[in-house]
């Protein structure tokens, strides 16, 4: 394209007063401003971080929550560079990022989610003995990889940004050493996740093989030319690549790691795993799938459509029998996962809309149920302090914690899609979507899922409300104990300004969706078009 520009300039087909530069990267890193800040800032606090706590002056001070406060900042304000960058739509470095309405809102969710991940972890980190900057930072570098990946426009740049990412949370998931449960997740994710980043590679490789370029939008000239026929040796690589989003996405049948993961690392780390890192990858993926593999639509949508239902049925299915909390959540997400797939699977405006919608509200949802889980529990004239790890922990939260109980509840209810929540409207605008496009199947399956679904979430309002710990009445209970219950402690600011925040949201979203849904509008209508 750049020599027939210079041809045509030579012919004098284009006038001389037309504003054209060709130096290298003019404009590029003008563009990518707010990333290169928050990579500068990631560095600086590193530096920060290493000098600081190893000086021997200041008697090795813990600077966690410093560093924490600080990200949040470098957060906050790479949010404002990016919502206010003047050059805001266009294609950079080569064909190797772009930016457009798509990128920016999904950049920008990404880093609320990893603003409030920090947030509602600081209280855990405090009193659980994490005294370790390296999270933080950890946090930070992954967010930039998330930005790089959501602006990935090529092969190369969407591998090194996943990898970059993965790498991350490797560490991220081992993060508690003395835990041999953070470490068996930390190398087990490890080692299923560079399998399934291996089979991401061979896929893009087979896809340079046969057609010799690995641009995104390339690709989908190619295949719109040739057609599906033409090319069947691409079809293989693509559902190499789709097999290798599909286990970062934790869908089934590569959501075997996922319990485990969740489970093991630590819980602010298994929040983080929950809010931020789906949004980056469902972004690239629909943008490869919608702009690059678009003419291969019947085979990609036939594997997501199978693993949609899958999702749906086995992660609600699979979630009924957990009594743990963290592993209740991941099979949850692996159940929401395969709601998101519908909106892929329709391959439209509207289904993509409408996914976006979802993906909002859930990150809202869950940023509400992890600021309650990393909430601790503790007893009267004790001073233990014990993590919640069973349903059964809520017992009598109604009556210990009333505020709390409530925002729970109305969480739950939400989260199981019951009217006029947030989370009724995000599911039957899918639904909607999908039975516009006349995927009839995946709207039944997810009604009746979500109907399953409402047993173990109302269960656990069922336990707040109606239950005692132990299978004890509460005064039976209370008396065997010297009258020391269990309650939840005294919730820090940190972590009740989220949990405000998003149950705001989650109970008034009715009554304003419109911002929300033009914003997804305009994102879904950047890949479209």
């Amino acid at each position: 394209m750049l020599f027939s520009f210079n041809d045509q300039l030579s012919k004098n087909l284009i006038p001389y007063d037309f504003d054209f530069n060709l130096a290298l990267f003019d404009n590029d890193f003008k563009v990518i401003s707010p990333e290169l800040f928050l990579v500068l800032s990631t560095i600086s606090l590193l530096v920060y971080g290493v000098i600081g706590s190893t000086s021997q002056k200041k008697n090795y001070p813990i600077l966690v929550s410093n560093l924490a406060w600080l990200a949040q900042q470098a957060i906050f304000f790479t949010i404002i560079l990016i919502s206010n960058n003047p050059l805001t739509h266009g294609v950079i470095f080569y064909n190797s990022l772009v930016v457009d309405d798509f990128t920016l809102f999904f950049k920008i969710v990404v880093l609320c989610g990893a603003f409030f991940s920090i947030l509602i972890s600081l209280d855990y980190i405090k009193k659980e003995g994490l005294n370790l900057f390296e999270f933080i930072i950890l946090i930070l570098l992954s967010t930039c990889s998330m930005l790089f990946l959501i602006s990935s426009l090529d092969f190369i740049s969407m591998y090194l940004a996943i990898e970059f990412q993965s790498l991350c949370f490797y560490v991220m998931a081992a993060l508690k050493r003395n835990s041999e449960f953070s470490t068996e997740a930390g190398l087990k994710y490890f080692l299923l996740g560079a399998f399934s980043s291996g089979i991401l590679l061979f896929g893009c490789s087979l896809i340079y093989g046969f057609t010799g370029v690995t641009n995104f939008s390339e690709l989908g000239k190619i295949f719109t030319y040739f057609g599906e026929p033409g090319l069947r040796g691409c079809e293989l690589g693509m559902i190499f690549i789709l097999v290798g989003f599909l286990f970062k996405l934790t869908a089934v049948p590569f959501h075997m790691w996922a319990p485990d993961v969740y489970e093991g690392a630590p819980t602010s780390v298994t929040a983080f795993f929950s809010i931020a890192p789906k949004v980056s990858v469902l972004a690239v993926f629909v943008k490869l799938f919608f702009s690059g593999f678009y003419d291969f639509m019947i085979p990609w949508q036939t594997v997501c459509i199978l693993s949609s239902l899958a999702s749906m049925i086995w992660g609600s299915l699979a979630a009924m029998s957990q009594n743990k909390i963290k592993r209740l959540l991941a099979f949850s997400s692996i159940g929401h996962i395969g709601y998101m797939l519908i909106g892929i699977c329709c391959g439209t405006v509207e289904g993509l809309q409408a996914l976006f919608i979802y993906l909002v509200i859930y990150i809202v949802i869950t940023v509400n149920l992890f600021a309650i889980v990393l909430t601790p529990l503790t007893r009267d004239f004790t001073h233990s302090l014990q993590r919640v790890k069973y349903t059964t922990d809520f017992a009598q939260l109604g009556k210990t914690n009333t505020i709390l109980a409530i925002t729970l509840t109305v969480t739950m209810f939400s989260i199981a899609g019951i009217p006029p929540l947030a989370g009724f409207y995000s599911k039957a605008y899918l639904f909607f979507a999908a039975m516009s496009s006349s995927q009839y199947l995946l709207a039944l399956v997810g009604v009746i899922t979500s109907v399953i679904s409402c047993f173990y979430y109302i269960r656990i309002v069922k336990i707040m409300y109606f239950e005692a710990s132990s299978g004890a009445s509460y005064a039976e209970q209370k008396h065997r104990m010297g009258q020391k219950e269990r309650r939840f402690s005294h919730i820090s600011k940190s972590t009740s300004i989220p949990l405000g925040i998003t149950f705001f949201i989650i109970l008034f979203f009715m009554i304003y969706p419109s911002p929300l849904y033009l914003a997804c509008h305009k994102a879904a209508l950047a890949i479209c078009l």
